[in-house]
């Protein structure tokens, strides 16, 4: 008896633990999909919304001609609507995630398609932190290639 309390103990625990963590990546997924949102809608304080600069924040961006930039993580906070994207929309999938208590890392795709019709493609890791019971960027790594 006390054998299978501790097999349904068990299985209760680790559906909890599914659940809680399904929980987090729809959470954070919703996040990363504001975030590329408000970027192209140049909603600059929406998108301030989905940082929290910490020290050691560092945003990375590397470009199909093999240029990186160090892009000043200050840049994400309160920026000039024309700075930002200039409208239309993007598409993420391909994620893939671990989520360790307050911190969490994904990657993802994206593809990114303007007003005008271009599309740019790159591959993204971004890295999360739960602030106040909210997940927010603290950098991230964007890669931009060309699709074939």
């Amino acid at each position: 008896m006390k054998s299978h309390l501790t097999f349904y103990l068990l299985i209760a625990i680790s559906l909890t633990g599914y659940s809680q963590n399904k929980e987090e990546s729809e959470m954070i997924k919703k996040l990363l999909e504001k975030e590329s949102a408000t970027w192209r809608a140049q909603d600059s304080k929406g998108h301030s919304d989905c940082w929290y600069i910490q020290p050691y924040s560092r945003i990375l961006v590397s470009t199909p001609k093999g240029e990186t930039f160090d892009v000043p993580p200050a840049a994400m906070m309160n920026t000039k609507p024309e700075a930002m994207g200039n409208g239309g929309f993007s598409v993420n999938t391909n994620y893939k995630m671990s989520i360790n208590g307050k911190t969490a890392w994904v990657s993802h795709d994206e593809e990114s398609t303007a007003k005008d019709g271009k599309k740019t493609f790159s591959y993204e890791i971004r890295l999360l932190e739960k602030i106040k019971n909210k997940w927010k960027l603290v950098g991230q790594s964007i890669h931009i290639y060309k699709s074939e």
